[in-house]
């Protein structure tokens, strides 16, 4: 069997009737769209992080998109944000006519180096978009103190960090807005494609709902554009509803992976994640990094094991960003990771077996670099 970063079968086999009986609860109401499902699920998800509004949108790139719109976020705005992150966090911010603007992340913990953001203010940024990369948070309180002294919005990135925490608030809520993923692999994945922002502002809330359903406010009368057709789907909230309730639990059970990597790998050459100050660490992502990441990845293929890398390629030195104007060498510290990072076996039904074959072959591999 060959080992990879992320399997969601023994997590279904044991999670089997309780997915079936959310698809057979959606499919048996008689209403398929934006009902019982998708509010519950906003309901509970906002109840969750103590925020009064949840929108669920159909993936994580709208959560973000629409995020921009609500906020009044558009053409001629400048965004800041980081290029070591998933490629939608930026196609997002295009997605709505803004310039995204990049900053470089820290060595030790791959998180947007917060000291970099004033340098990178103008007289057109509107909106900070800091990334919760990997399962922990960014230092959010330089960037708080940054928005209220140049007039400036925050939307949170939080895909790959439900339930991480930072000073003991949990990432969403320090904001104007926040944006999350249900992608399957998430901390909390759905078994497809889902999204969701939520906000503490009823306007931006409510402006949020008319972009997700045709800038409609009463059904087929358009009140505001551009807009989109981005509903979270009822069966993917109705399962997602399911799986809030063991959010907690997914978490414990990823730290506990975590814990036995840190253990099982301490006393190799392998430089593994770093906790940043006041962070509470979900560990979406357990990214490793080595200056032969490549030797490493090849060696391991033969032991039948197949990691991946978030991410390879830097968003500021796609060809699709070109016009960006950004050159190699702008952003040091992110290209430099993109060459050493690799990510290992992470999900909360991870065996032992298969962490501990994962912890033995790299091992071997080292031994031999």
């Amino acid at each position: 069997m060959t080992i990879r970063v992320w399997s969601y079968l023994s997590e279904y086999e044991k999670e089997h009737a309780d997915i079936i009986d959310a698809v057979e609860t959606v499919f048996s109401s008689g209403k398929l769209m934006l009902s019982a499902s998708v509010r519950g699920f906003e309901e509970e998800f906002a109840a969750y992080h103590g925020v009064p509004h949840c929108v669920g949108v159909d993936n994580g790139t709208n959560a973000i998109k629409l995020g921009l719109q609500a906020l009044g976020v558009g053409p001629g705005d400048e965004v800041i944000t980081v290029s070591n992150t998933a490629a939608p966090t930026v196609v997002a911010i295009d997605a709505v006519g803004a310039t995204p603007v990049f900053v470089d992340v820290r060595a030790d913990d791959y998180l947007m180096d917060a000291e970099q953001v004033e340098a990178a203010i103008t007289d057109r940024t509107r909106c900070l978009l800091p990334v919760h990369l990997y399962g922990q948070a960014v230092d959010m309180r330089p960037l708080r103190e940054l928005a209220a002294k140049h007039n400036l919005l925050i939307l949170e990135d939080c895909a790959q960090a439900h339930g991480a925490r930072h000073h003991g608030t949990l990432v969403g809520t320090m904001g104007d807005a926040a944006a999350y993923s249900f992608y399957p692999t998430k901390v909390l994945g759905a078994y497809g494609d889902g999204g969701a922002t939520t906000t503490s502002d009823s306007e931006v809330a409510r402006k949020l709902r008319r972009l997700r359903y045709y800038g409609m406010e009463d059904r087929y009368y358009v009140v505001e554009v551009p807009a989109n057709n981005s509903r979270l789907d009822e069966v993917q909230a109705e399962i997602l509803r399911r799986k809030l309730g063991r959010l907690d639990e997914y978490i414990a059970d990823r730290r506990a992976v975590a814990q036995r990597y840190a253990e099982g790998l301490e006393d190799t050459d392998l430089e593994l994640p770093q906790v940043a100050e006041n962070n509470e660490h979900v560990y979406y992502l357990y990214v490793v990094r080595h200056p032969r990441r490549d030797d490493i990845l090849r060696r391991l293929r033969t032991y039948d094991i197949e990691l991946n890398i978030s991410y390879p390629w830097p968003v500021h030195t796609m060809t699709g960003f070109a016009h960006l104007g950004y050159r190699q060498g702008s952003l040091p510290v992110t290209e430099k990771l993109a060459g050493e990072i690799f990510s290992l076996p992470m999900y909360p039904s991870l065996s032992i077996d298969i962490q501990d074959k994962t912890i033995s072959a790299l091992r071997e591999v080292l031994k031999t670099l």
